[in-house]
């Protein structure tokens, strides 16, 4: 296997969060790829104590390796729209150079919101959901499927939905997932559109 994958896990105070989403992941990307032999993630979790780190736990079929990151959030207030129909990140791969390359335009924005054949996806660091009538929506067809966002599916608090670009006009929040920032809802945004 050429490629390296990632798993993104946060751990607080020595604390490890959502492991069990991250070892399905894991095994499901290790599956795809037609291998069967998998680790226990956790075993090889040691985080340091205290603080809130980022776990960066970077694996093949075979190897296995972590470091660990302070993790200091990088906010997000204004975010532009950047339209690319072929783009391919359903593994959480180490290999980001097509979510680079769309970085990259974002001007004088935070962060990136992709569109691919009129559809809402993520942003480079997030999935989204956004609010409409009391309840939250999640685009049906995200680049990744993120661990926070199956966590958040599993509990009932957001609902999937394809989500038209046209029709972001007709939500009025956003907010951001991960493992690291939970569900961050952005009080206040600033959505800047950019047609390619």
């Amino acid at each position: 296997m050429s490629n390296t994958y990632l798993e993104t896990i946060k751990a607080l105070d020595g604390e490890i969060f959502n492991i069990s989403y991250h070892q399905k992941r894991y095994e499901s990307v290790l599956k795809s790829l037609g291998f069967n032999n998998f680790k226990n993630l956790e075993e090889y979790l040691k985080p340091p104590i205290p603080g809130l780190y980022r776990c960066r736990l970077i694996y093949d079929e075979q190897n296995i390796n972590v470091t660990y990151h302070k993790y200091k959030k990088r906010e997000v207030t204004s975010i532009k729209l950047v339209y690319d129909d072929e783009i391919e990140y359903s593994k959480k791969s180490t290999n980001r150079y097509e979510l680079d390359n769309l970085f990259e335009k974002r001007e004088d924005c935070d962060e990136i919101l992709i569109i691919k054949n009129s559809l809402v996806t993520d942003t480079t660091i997030a999935n989204v959901a956004f609010y409409k009538d009391g309840l939250w929506y999640t685009p049906k067809k995200p680049l990744l499927q993120g661990t926070t966002r199956a966590r958040l599916l599993d509990e009932g608090k957001i609902i999937e939905k394809d989500i038209a670009v046209k029709d972001l006009k007709n939500y009025s929040k956003v907010a951001l997932m991960n493992v690291m920032i939970d569900f961050d809802i952005i009080a206040q945004y600033n959505l800047k559109d950019m047609t390619c």
